[in-house]
């Protein structure tokens, strides 16, 4: 291809101000009569042009070959039955039939799982974005449809858009949904699951419209049975019976009909709530002011989910001081409702340093017992009064606590450490400061005293003190929990004293432990779920062995699942879900349930095949919306503007328009005449100006001439 161009002698100002001058001359030529004036202006104008330097330009052009992009969905929806042999062999008959067109290339693009959906939309802008405008000759999606992302999806395309969607016209598919799940609830105190059976596709006359069967069970529990119809929400109240997490399963029992369904994958869902308290009520009895009091305050105030209920003995009984009763108090202390009418209603009841001096009748106390072995949680930090007769070691508190009191008192400086049970147990495992390994020194700071106690046969000794002695020992009485500390200088590590301690989160561990928060459990069995389905299950002990796991499957079979220990108390494992679904994992007396979802869930929630998500792109380009059940449609080219699509004798066919895109490979610049031609133009001009004036040329001499001699006769 030739065009012509310019190189310009002088810079274009000067090249238009020779111009300009040249067209006044010969407009005043023309004024004055000359004849010539034309013959002037075009030899200005030349002089011009060759100022201008016009040149031809010459390209060596290559035609480039147009592309078609081919987009093969290769998502989880596509391995549903059927659709990945289809969708494979659809997208080998396209590829060959561009492959015969003359002059087209083919782009090739897969389309995996992603933990979104199916990306469709971004996909199409990646592929349209990677080639060249121009060549882009036609975009063939192989598909089921069902894009997650319709808003990348772009709004037009430089070629038709062909979609061949995957399936066959009679799928249908029942599933489970879920509209509203909480994720918390209180222990006791039902909570609502909205959920709801829909119905895709060409549902068969046998199951439209009919009941699905829902069955409901929590943690594994026995089955709760009702009737969901299609289309229809429902309100189901389930109850979490323990804090931490409450796993609910739901399933619809599979609907029996010809064609069967697309798929049962999504017949079943599994909802986690986690159990949690209303609020922690906490009774907190200290028997004399003394500097770690506020400790134990400051401790339980800071969580607003604890109701503290406090006090303190200021003036023992036996302190004769002549002040009236009615003086010692703005309101009489209801003990009798405390610790006789609502002594079920607290989760947690500490003393802390309290003294047996007749305050508290023997009745309450006892009623404190029997609060503990019926499930509550007692904790005691017990000082000096420990060794002495008004220990509560001497009262009917005496048979739930952990230990028994020698009598002796150590005032001697020591560092807490932890025994080998400490470094197993949850409450004083991992504490901040405690060493690495069972060689490592604590880096806390020393208390000042301590009690002896000898502690009972079944009871776990988590810290130790001066002489190796018990610190911190706790045991499990009928269904409660006690935890005895016996020392009361933990406030030490609060006023940072050489250093300090963790006493905050050493006391906070110590209340929840007595309180059975799951976390804290020393027999425990948990179990973490992967993005790639790999499940590692986690067993905490005391003892020195634990496992093997059972694994249930979803299908019902079970298998022995070997822990190797990591130490500590703590042995794994990890196994890989074969399938989606509930696995129950069983160890002695300890079972867990844990869900194992779907590799990509987005993609089975619709699952029958439509294609009206790209509908505004393919009617924006001219393309097609075609099946494969009806066969693989033939690729032709086709002018722009006319229709992309047809049926003709061997079938239908979809098409595609040729861009005639060109390369420049190298281009030639030559002046449009050489510098002699110009100036011979140019003189011959001026020389032509000259003789028509003159009279040499046309015949007659120029009227300036005539009017001159006229005036000279």
């Amino acid at each position: 291809m030739t065009a012509l161009a310019f190189d310009p002698l002088l810079p274009w100002a000067a090249v238009a101000a020779v111009a300009v001058v040249a067209l006044a001359v010969a407009a005043l030529a023309w004024g004055r009569g000359l004849r010539g004036w034309a013959w002037r202006a075009l030899a200005g104008l030349a002089l011009a042009a060759a100022l201008a330097g016009p040149v031809l330009d010459s390209g060596i052009r290559r035609a480039l070959s147009d592309i078609v992009i081919l987009i093969e969905d290769a998502s989880a929806s596509q391995t549903l039955p059927g659709r990945a042999d289809q969708a494979r062999g659809a997208a080998d008959a396209l590829a060959a039939s561009v492959a015969a067109l003359p002059g087209t290339e083919l782009r090739r693009i897969p389309l995996g799982d992603d933990p979104d959906g199916t990306l469709l939309g971004a996909a199409l802008t990646r592929a349209l974005a990677a080639e060249p405008e121009g060549r882009v000759a036609g975009v063939i999606a192989v598909t089921d449809g069902r894009a997650h992302d319709p808003r990348a999806i772009p709004a037009t395309a430089p070629a038709p858009v062909h979609v061949v969607l995957t399936g066959q016209p009679g799928d249908w598919d029942r599933r489970l949904v879920i509209d509203e799940a909480p994720a918390f609830g209180l222990i006791g105190q039902p909570v609502i699951l909205r959920l709801r059976v829909e119905d895709q596709g060409a549902v068969p006359p046998a199951v439209a419209g009919r009941a699905a069967t829902l069955r409901l069970s929590i943690d594994g529990a026995e089955e709760q049975v009702l009737s969901v119809p299609p289309g229809v929400p429902l309100d189901v109240p389930v109850t979490p019976a323990h804090a931490g997490q409450n796993v609910v399963a739901a399933r619809i029992d599979p609907p029996a009909a010809d064609p069967a369904q697309l798929t049962a994958l999504n017949d079943a869902a599994v909802i986690q709530i986690q159990g949690v308290r209303d609020r922690l009520r906490v009774l907190l009895v200290s028997g004399e002011p003394h500097a770690g009091e506020r400790t134990w305050r400051n401790l339980l105030k800071s969580d607003t989910n604890v109701d503290l209920v406090h006090f303190t003995i200021l003036r023992p009984p036996d302190k004769m001081d002549g002040v009236p009763l009615d003086e010692l108090a703005l309101i009489a202390f209801p003990t009798e409702a405390l610790f006789q009418d609502r002594i079920k209603d607290f989760d947690l009841i500490i003393f802390d340093r309290y003294r047996i001096r007749g305050i508290l009748p023997a009745d309450y106390l006892d009623n404190i017992r029997r609060y503990v072995e019926d499930g509550g949680a007692l904790l005691v930090a017990s000082g000096p009064e420990m060794a002495g007769v008004e220990s509560l070691h001497l009262s009917p508190l005496g048979p739930v606590l952990p230990g028994r009191p020698t009598g002796r008192m150590l005032d001697e400086a020591f560092r807490p450490t932890l025994t080998d049970a400490g470094r197993r147990h949850p409450v004083t495992a991992g504490l901040p400061g405690a060493g690495d390994d069972r060689a490592g020194t604590p880096g806390w700071g020393r208390w000042l005293r301590m009690g002896e106690i000898i502690p009972d046969a079944d009871a776990e000794v988590l810290m130790s003190g001066a002489a190796d002695l018990p610190l911190l020992v706790v045991n499990r009485v009928g269904k409660g929990r006690v935890a005895l500390l016996t020392s009361d200088q933990v406030w030490l590590w609060d006023r940072g004293f050489e250093g300090g301690g963790p006493q905050l989160e050493l006391l906070r561990r110590v209340a929840h432990w007595s309180m059975k928060e799951p976390e804290l459990e020393e027999e425990s069995l948990s179990a973490q779920v992967a993005v790639d389905q790999t499940v590692t299950v986690t067993r905490h002990t005391m003892g020195d062995s634990a496992g093997p796991v059972t694994v249930t499957g979803p299908d019902g079979a079970a298998r022995a699942l070997p822990l190797a220990d990591e130490g500590d108390g703590r042995f794994a494992a990890t196994f890989v879900a074969e399938a989606p679904g509930l696995y129950r994992l069983v160890d002695g007396d300890l079972t867990r349930l844990v869900a194992v979802a779907t590799a990509a869930p987005r993609e089975f929630e619709e699952t029958v095949a439509d294609a009206r998500v790209l509908d505004l792109l393919v009617r924006a380009t001219g393309g097609s919306v075609s099946r494969l059940s009806d066969g693989v449609p033939a690729v032709r080219t086709v002018r722009a503007g006319r229709p992309a699509t047809g049926r003709g004798v061997a079938g239908s066919w979809i098409g595609i328009t040729p861009r005639g895109a060109q390369a420049v490979e190298g281009t030639t610049r030559r002046p449009l005449m050489p510098g002699w031609a110009w100036l011979a133009l140019i003189a011959a001009l001026a020389l032509a100006a000259w003789l028509v004036e003159g009279g040499r040329l046309g015949g007659r001499p120029a009227r300036q001439g005539s009017r001159a001699g006229r005036r000279a006769q």
